[in-house]
C-alpha cells in the first residue's frame, strides 16, 4: 500500500514501522552515482539539522544528572568574550530557539548554505568552536526570550556546553550516551574527507537532474551541534524506541522534550517546537513530534505518530522531497 505513495524516481530510503512491525522498506537511487552503487536500507545517510535532536537529548541528560540547569546562562557556562551577544541567554532559550543569538546561517536572509563558505572555507569546520568566527562579531537578532526563530548557532552553543561540562567532544558524548544505548551502530559524525564504508555521497544539481556534483564544498567538513550526523534509517527507528522506552531520559523529561514550548505555528505542517523536535498538532489526538534536516543534496524527516503507533523515516542523498512522502503516508492513515 505505502509503496504506491513513493514515486519511482525517488532516490533515497523510506522505512516505516507500525506496532513495531515493518510496513514499508524502500530503497532507490545510488549512494555512489558514478560507480552505480545502489542505496540500501543499511546505507549511512547525512541528515543535516536532524542531529539537533541528539544534542537536545544530551543537554537534557546533563540536566537530569544535576550538572546543568535550564536557567544556566552561556556567560556562566562558556568563558569567552561574548562581545555584543547577551551572556544572559539561558540553556532553555537555546533549546527552544528563543535566544536571539546571531545565527551564522540565518535562513531568512541566506538562500543557500554553501554561501557561508565564500570567505571562510568549509574544510576548516571540524568542531563546534570552529564556527565561532561566523557569529561572534554579530549583534543579537532580537532581545533574548522575546520570540521564536529557528537558530543554528543556538545548537552549536549547546554542543559547546556539552563539551565544557563533560570534557570530551560532543560526538563522543553522544555516541556513549545516546547512540550506544539505542543500538545505533551506524550513526556518527564523520568527516567528509574520511568517510567510513557504506556512506552515501550527496548530490546537488548543476543544470539538470542528470547533471550532478557532490556537496563536499557546500557543507561543514564534519558535523557540529547544528547538525551533520550520518544515520541509518533503522538507527533512527531505534532512537525513537529508546527515547520512548526510557533508555535516554526519565518519563517526565521525555514528555517535556516532546511538549510544545515555542513557535507560532504559522504553518500547520511545520507546527511548534519542543526541545530538539518539531511538533504537529494532533487535531483531537496526541501531538506528533518529528525532526528534520535539509542541506544541499540532503533531505531528511522522521516522525513518531502516537495515534497510529508508527515510526517513519525518510531520507534522500539527492535532496528529493521527503516531506511530501511523509505527508502522503500520514494522510493515508487518517
Amino acid at each position: 500500500m505505502y509503496e504506491e505513495l513513493i514515486a519511482p524516481s525517488f532516490r533515497g530510503v523510506a522505512y516505516v514501522l507500525r506496532n513495531d512491525e515493518v510496513v514499508l522498506e524502500y530503497a532507490g537511487g545510488c549512494r555512489d552515482y558514478a560507480n552505480e552503487l545502489p542505496n540500501t536500507i543499511d546505507t549511512k545517510f547525512a541528515s543535516a539539522s536532524a542531529g539537533k535532536v541528539f544534542v537536545a537529548v544530551g543537554i537534557l541528560q546533563l540536566i537530569e544528572k544535576g550538572k546543568l540547569r535550564f536557567e544556566d546562562t552561556i556567560g556562566e557556562l562558556i568563558r569567552i568574550d561574548w562581545k555584543d551577544i547577551d551572556p544572559g541567554i539561558t540553556v532553555e532559550q537555546l533549546l527552544q530557539h528563543t535566544s536571539g543569538i546571531p545565527d551564522y546561517f540565518d535562513e531568512t536572509v541566506m538562500e543557500e548554505y554553501e554561501e557561508l563558505w565564500v570567505d571562510y572555507p568549509n574544510y576548516k569546520i571540524r568542531q563546534n568552536d570552529d564556527l565561532l568566527p561566523l557569529f561572534i562579531d554579530k549583534p543579537m537578532m532580537y532581545p533574548k526570550g522575546t520570540k521564536f526563530q529557528y537558530n543554528n548557532t543556538g545548537y552549536v552553543v549547546l554542543a559547546m556546553i556539552i563539551e565544557r561540562l563533560t570534557r570530551q567532544p560532543f560526538d563522543e558524548y553522544l555516541r556513549e550516551n545516546v547512540f550506544e544505548p539505542c543500538n545505533m551502530s551506524g550513526t556518527g559524525y564523520y568527516e567528509l574527507d574520511r568517510l567510513p564504508a557504506k556512506c552515501a555521497v550527496n548530490y546537488v544539481w548543476c543544470n539538470s537532474a542528470e547533471d550532478l556534483r557532490t556537496n563536499i564544498f557546500c557543507v561543514d567538513a564534519k558535523g557540529t551541534g547544528a547538525g551533520g550526523a550520518f544515520i541509518t534509517v533503522k538507527d533512527i527507528a531505534n532512537f525513537w524506541k529508546g527515547l520512548l522506552e526510557g533508555k535516554l531520559l526519565s518519563t517526565e523529561m521525555t514528555a517535556s522534550m516532546l511538549k510544545k514550548h515555542s513557535g507560532e505555528c504559522d504553518d500547520p505542517e511545520e507546527g511548534y517546537y519542543g526541545y530538539g523536535v518539531w511538533i504537529i498538532d494532533g487535531n483531537g489526538g496526541e501531538d506528533i513530534p518529528y525532526f528534520q534536516g535539509c542541506d544541499p543534496g540532503v533531505s531528511f524527516i522522521s516522525e513518531y505518530n502516537p495515534n497510529k503507533n508508527m515510526i517513519s523515516v525518510y531520507v534522500s542523498n539527492y535532496g528529493d522531497n521527503v516531506w511530501k512522502i511523509a505527508r502522503d503516508i500520514r494522510n493515508a492513515l487518517n
